[in-house]
């Protein structure tokens, strides 16, 4: 098995809107990681204004896609190559898995939007301080 980084916003979009709610923003820059030619994790980042930057990660179930590699450029390209100074990203509250990825990861919660969720439930905002990243 072999993996390798891509950088295909247009594939690794059509790959994650086929696992969760996302619209094609203009300027949408995005990762993936692709296992033996086939994309199981991607990262789409949209948003970015020079201090901050959105981002969504989604990964195929049932599949071993968080790696170091993976992770490590994830969080190097905003921070390093573009040079914010935070990532925000939101999850439903309801979505318990991804709300704990979130935090193994060290992003904090900033706020709740509450009722805002497709199932009524909160939305967290989540954000990651480059000054707090254990990754770059």
């Amino acid at each position: 098995m072999t993996s390798r980084l891509i950088s295909n916003p247009a594939r690794v979009f059509a790959f994650m809107s086929q696992l969760v709610p996302l619209q094609m923003v203009g300027g949408m820059k995005g990762i993936g990681l692709e296992k033996d030619g086939e994309l199981i994790a991607g990262a789409l980042y949209e948003g970015y204004n020079g201090h901050n930057i959105w981002a969504h990660l989604a990964g195929q179930p049932g599949k071993r896609w968080m790696n170091r590699e993976f992770l490590r450029y994830g969080f190097y390209y905003p921070f390093c190559e573009l040079g914010v100074k935070r990532i925000s990203g939101y999850v439903n509250a309801s979505n318990t898995e991804a709300r704990r990825l979130n935090e193994h990861f060290g992003y904090q919660e900033e706020a709740r939007l509450a009722g805002a969720a497709p199932d009524g439930g909160d939305v967290i905002l989540y954000v990651m301080w480059r000054k707090d990243c254990r990754y770059v």
